[in-house]
């Protein structure tokens, strides 16, 4: 019976998607919840499930083709199940294995290891698989696989789990097989979205490192050249991309993307070619320009000190600097609603906002994401701290939903987490600002006190910069605003919120 498979809604937002890569081809069977495609809309990448068991009959819709939500990509035929030789369930099993043709047989084991994707069965069912097609005939490259590598797998799992990033997002079923095989998370480009690695790329390396693996410590030492000349199709264009947030993590493999995306030229990421259109439009739509202020930080970095062990116990995240700048400017936006608007130029409007919907720019290996904390003005800095990391961390595993990616009223970027000063960014349309901030050094300023007049001392400094839309907000509002973040961060009266 055909099942069809459609177009699905990514959110509320989202009403179309491009097929960016099909897992399977037609003719091949594809397992109920097993990613069968990819899509791609203008704020989020993912894997479309099968929503059945059976043959990929037919493809619809090709690579590259953009189609509204319900569109139909593909179609399943699901009574060609029980009859398939590759059918991993038990019902399916035992019909195939009366079957006397032993050339039906042999055949198995290809498809199977070449097409299936990285979730395509749970771990149980990958090694009944991986069980049946080592002795197969048909499968050459399988058996050196298996007994070369397996013996070295309890030997080698200790350094395959230490050397995975924690950043990326791997799952069960490709960690479990690069255990076994001894191969280095680590050091792999995926192929899949985002430079996600997939099933495939971890059969891949260890099959480049297996001829020249014969003692334990082999494989490990041989995979890091092996992979390395491995091209990265999604993972490159996205390390070209200048980071506007950069959390802890995301740098080392944008390091390792655009070390192996040197001398080449690939086609722009569909995320990428979204995020340059973008820019330049917001460039052309409204009058930007940037405000920088210098802010004190000394007393928050002293009660931050006092505070973050107790903290991080407590709320079960660590305490940044961001949470506090965060706070101060939501109270500010508060305080400006001008600030915290869109304007309509053709309608000849103006929205002044009575909720504060923060977005938070967050960098990802696929380029720059600013998912959104929806009314922040409701939470404190125990609230604003979990809200940033959460998000972060699951905007980096491309775990974030599109509608998160949506419906901001004023963004926040830390430019400084990479170190830098202070930036001018541009603004994400149709908001009106957006807030830089740089990075918190200790420097000696003049200060000026009650009893020794002007001195000099080691203060904690960072400076605010401000990217407004001069057809809205003027140069004035903009230093009010800067003004009000810089009084309520240098007064540091944040004592009741750390429970000091």
């Amino acid at each position: 019976m055909p099942v069809s498979v459609t177009m699905p809604r990514l959110g509320e937002s989202v009403s179309e998607g491009t097929v960016t890569r099909w897992l399977k081809k037609a003719g091949e069977r594809v397992e109920a919840d097993e990613p069968l495609l990819e899509v791609s809309t203008d704020k989020v990448d993912t894997e479309i499930p099968s929503p059945s068991s059976g043959i990929l009959t037919e493809i619809k819709v090709n690579e590259d083709e953009t189609v509204d939500v319900g569109v139909e990509l593909a179609v399943i035929d699901d009574g060609a199940g029980a009859s398939s030789p590759e059918a991993s369930s038990p019902e399916a099993a035992a019909p195939a294995a009366e079957e006397p043709a032993p050339a039906a047989q042999a055949a198995t084991p290809e498809p199977t290891a070449e097409a299936e994707p990285e979730a395509a069965a749970s771990p149980a069912e990958r090694e009944e698989v991986a069980a049946e097609s080592a002795p197969a005939p048909s499968a050459p490259q399988q058996q050196p696989q298996t007994s070369t590598l397996e013996p070295s797998a309890a030997a080698g799992q200790p350094r395959a789990e230490s050397d995975v990033n924690s950043d990326a997002y791997v799952t069960p079923l490709v960690r479990k097989l690069a255990t076994e095989h001894g191969v280095d998370l680590g050091a792999i480009a995926g192929t899949g979205v985002g430079g996600r690695i997939r099933k495939q790329d971890v059969l891949d390396a260890a099959g480049g490192t297996a001829p020249a693996a014969p003692a334990t410590a082999a494989p490990a030492a041989a995979s890091a050249p092996a992979v390395a000349s491995a091209p990265a199709a999604a993972s490159s264009p996205a390390a070209a991309s200048a980071p506007a947030a950069a959390p802890t993590g995301a740098g080392s493999a944008n390091v390792a993307a655009a070390t192996q995306a040197r001398g080449r030229t690939e086609p722009l990421s569909r995320l990428r070619k979204v995020i340059a259109t973008r820019m330049v439009e917001s460039l052309q739509i409204s009058a930007q320009l940037t405000t920088v202020v210098e802010v004190d930080v000394t007393r928050i970095a002293q009660r931050r000190a006092a505070a973050k062990t107790a903290f991080e116990a407590r709320e079960g995240v660590k305490l940044s600097f961001l949470p506090f700048f965060a706070l101060a400017t939501i109270e500010a936006l508060k305080a400006h609603p001008n600030v915290n608007a869109s304007i309509d130029l053709e309608a000849g409007t103006v929205t002044y906002h009575d909720a504060v919907h923060l977005g938070i720019a967050v960098d990802t290996d696929r380029g720059l994401l600013v998912p959104v904390i929806n009314h922040a003005e409701d939470l404190n800095i125990g609230g604003l701290a979990r809200k940033i990391s959460d998000l972060a961390e699951r905007t980096r595993n491309n775990k974030v939903s599109p509608d998160e990616l949506g419906g901001g009223t004023f963004t926040l970027t830390n430019t400084g987490s990479r170190g830098a000063l202070f930036d001018t960014p541009i603004i994400n349309q149709p908001q009106v600002g957006i807030l830089g901030t740089g990075a918190v050094v200790k420097r000696p300023v003049v200060v000026a006190t009650p009893d020794l007049g002007e001195t000099i001392a080691i203060r904690s400094m960072v400076y605010f910069g401000l990217s407004y839309d001069h057809r809205l907000v003027d140069g004035a509002d903009a230093a009010r605003f800067l003004s009000t973040i810089k009084a309520r961060l240098e007064d540091g009266n944040f004592d009741s919120e750390l429970g000091l």
